[in-house]
Parts: structure tokens; C-alpha cells; sequence
């Protein structure tokens, strides 16, 4: 497997994936994000996020996309938004390499931690994510409202 950043060109490919993901997570009815919308936001001197990506057999398989939070606390955090692994390649080690590169990266930058958030039944990431130590936080709540 190898592990690289992602350019413009993966979007299509990470577009899937986000949407595979949201069918996992029982919620497909709620991706509205689009290709053009990604570059936009992704790349050039305004870019909100970048991803990793990891490829087997030279297709695309997994991602981790990220963006860059501050926290009054603790200063500059970065936010795992989605870690991804397509289901044929879970447990052949593609999750554990983006995971180790998202750790490995915010401690270049110089950020005091990451963040991210699992879904309470979604036991098997919670195991995995187990497996470094993590603190998971049982008294907030998490609220957003949409714009679009």
C-alpha cells in the first residue's frame, strides 16, 4: 500500500468514498457536497481541508480528510473529519497507516492534539480507536446548523 497526499484529481474517487461512508453510517441522504465545491475549498491560497490518501493495486482505498481548529485551551488542534477505508481492504492495515500519518502530521505542525468524533455504535472504530489511548468525551454535545 502506499500513502500520499491528495492532489485535485482523487476528488472524484474521495467523493466516493465520503459517499460510502455515509451509506455505512445510514445517512447517504445527506451528502451534498460536490466535486467543484471541493476544489474550491481544498486547494489554493483559501483551502479549509486536505487529505491523505492510501492506494493498493493503484485505486484509491481509504483517505483521511483534515482541517485545522484552534482550541482557547489548548490552542492549535487538528480535526480528523473522516477517516475512510473502503470496506474490500478493512483490515489490511489502511486505516492504522492514515491514522499514524494524521498523528505524524499534527505533530510536525505543531498542534497540541486531534480531535474527531465516532459514532457510539460503531464499534469496531471504537476498538481501533482503543488501540492509541484515545479519551473519549461523554458530556458534550455535539450541534451544528446547516446553510445550505
Amino acid at each position: 500500500m502506499n500513502l500520499r497526499k491528495g492532489t485535485e484529481s482523487d476528488l472524484p474517487r474521495l467523493l466516493e468514498l465520503i459517499r460510502e461512508l455515509a451509506i455505512y453510517e445510514n445517512a447517504e441522504d445527506q451528502v451534498s457536497n460536490t466535486i467543484e465545491r471541493m476544489k474550491k475549498e481544498g486547494f489554493g491560497p483559501s483551502a479549509v481541508f486536505g487529505f491523505f490518501v492510501v492506494e493498493h493495486q493503484d485505486e484509491i482505498v481509504g483517505a483521511a480528510v483534515y482541517y485545522w481548529r484552534y482550541s482557547t485551551w489548548k490552542g492549535k488542534r487538528l480535526y480528523l473529519e473522516d477517516l475512510i477505508v473502503t470496506e474490500a481492504v478493512r483490515g489490511m492495515g489502511a486505516g492504522k497507516m492514515l491514522f499514524d500519518k494524521m498523528l505524524e502530521f499534527g505533530k510536525a505542525e505543531g498542534a497540541s492534539g486531534m480531535m474527531w468524533q465516532v459514532l457510539d455504535w460503531n464499534e469496531s472504530a471504537i476498538n481501533f480507536y482503543k488501540k492509541y489511548n484515545t479519551s473519549f468525551d461523554e458530556e458534550w454535545l455535539n450541534c451544528h446548523i446547516d446553510f445550505d
